[in-house]
C-alpha cells in the first residue's frame, strides 16, 4: 500500500504517515536553561522529558490508514487503533499543540504532540470526525 507523506494531498482511502514536529521536545529543552539557574534538579528533570520525547518524535511513526491509526517505532507497528473504536478525541491547546488525547470504547490515550499538528487534525476530520 502507498504511502503519502504529510506535505502531499489526501484521501481517505490513502495511507498518511505523519512528519515529525520536534517543537515540544526542543521547547522543554530551551526551557530547562534558564531554569538551572534556580533549580538545578528541575532543570535536569525538564532536560531528561525533553531529551526523551526528542527521541520518540525521532523513532515513532504515526500512520492514518483507511480503518485505523497506526503506531510504529522505526519499522515495526507496535498498536492499531481502529477508527470504529473511537468516541471522540481533541488536540490541547491550540495555539502551540501539546498534547492528542483520544478515547476508544474501553481505554483512552494521551501523545505528546511530536506529530505535524495540522495535518494530524485533518486526517482526525476526515477519518474519525466527532461523535458526540
Amino acid at each position: 500500500m502507498p504511502v503519502t507523506t504529510a506535505a502531499s494531498s489526501s484521501l481517505p482511502s490513502q495511507t498518511i504517515e505523519l512528519s515529525p514536529s520536534y517543537t515540544l521536545p526542543l521547547g522543554l529543552l530551551v526551557v530547562a536553561v534558564p531554569l538551572l539557574l534556580f533549580s538545578p534538579w528541575l532543570a535536569s528533570a525538564i532536560a531528561i522529558f525533553g531529551l526523551f520525547l526528542l527521541f520518540q518524535a525521532v523513532t515513532i511513526r504515526l500512520q492514518f490508514t483507511p480503518t485505523a491509526l497506526d503506531v510504529y517505532r522505526s519499522d515495526k507497528m507496535i498498536r492499531r487503533f481502529p477508527y470504529q473504536e473511537w468516541q471522540n478525541w481533541k488536540i490541547f491547546w491550540t495555539p502551540v499543540p501539546i498534547l492528542f488525547y483520544f478515547k476508544e470504547v474501553n481505554s483512552i490515550h494521551f501523545l505528546p504532540m511530536l506529530f505535524d499538528p495540522k495535518m494530524l487534525r485533518t486526517c482526525l476530520e476526515e477519518r474519525c470526525p466527532i461523535r458526540n
